[in-house]
């Protein structure tokens, strides 16, 4: 994907397993664009988590906003530490910078699970009741994990029927997340 970085503990584009450096040691280049590839996996995290949540207990819609936010979070440093720690550690320790963009780079995920979480919020506004802010939530991940889809190819340089074909396979797994909402009928 263009300048994206390649997953947690795999040689980046350079060859090398350290996220802070090229394959020749030498310091890897900036990206000069966000990575969006974060944001497509932290879309599905919060429909997931939409679906798993199933009834909840005396304040759902609270709860639901904090479970979304909360589970982002955590799953952020899951991804920093995979980063930081998978490969580098037998090498040297990581330096404050590397942490600083590491953590920047990773933040998408967080990112995708505040519209979902803002959903959940707004559904007594639009007059939903829990199940149907859920469902609002739903959608919104959902949708969202297609748009980051499509712009994490778009930064990537793909060809237009890449788009299209990335914005599809991610409306179907969308599709499968709703699917299994509906099949566990929560």
């Amino acid at each position: 994907m263009g300048d994206a970085q390649a997953p947690s503990g795999a040689p980046d584009a350079g060859g090398s397993a350290d996220p802070g450096t090229g394959a020749d040691g030498t310091p890897a280049p900036r990206r000069t664009h966000a990575d969006y590839t974060g944001g497509v996996y932290g879309a599905m995290l919060a429909a997931s988590v939409i679906v798993g949540a199933g009834t909840l207990g005396s304040f759902p819609r609270l709860e639901l906003v904090l479970l979304l936010l909360l589970t982002g979070v955590v799953f952020w440093i899951a991804h920093v530490h995979a980063h930081l720690f998978g490969a580098r550690l037998a090498q040297r320790p990581p330096d404050l910078a590397v942490v600083r963009r590491v953590c920047r780079e990773e933040w998408t995920i967080v990112k995708a699970a505040v519209p979902p979480a803002v959903a959940v919020g707004v559904g007594p506004v639009l007059g939903l009741d829990v199940q149907g802010g859920q469902w609002l939530a739903l959608s919104v991940a959902v949708t969202g994990q297609v748009g980051w889809s499509v712009a994490a190819a778009r930064q990537a340089g793909a060809p237009g029927r890449l788009l299209v074909l990335s914005a599809l396979v991610n409306l179907v797994l969308g599709l499968i997340i709703l699917a299994s909402k509906l099949w566990l009928k929560h």
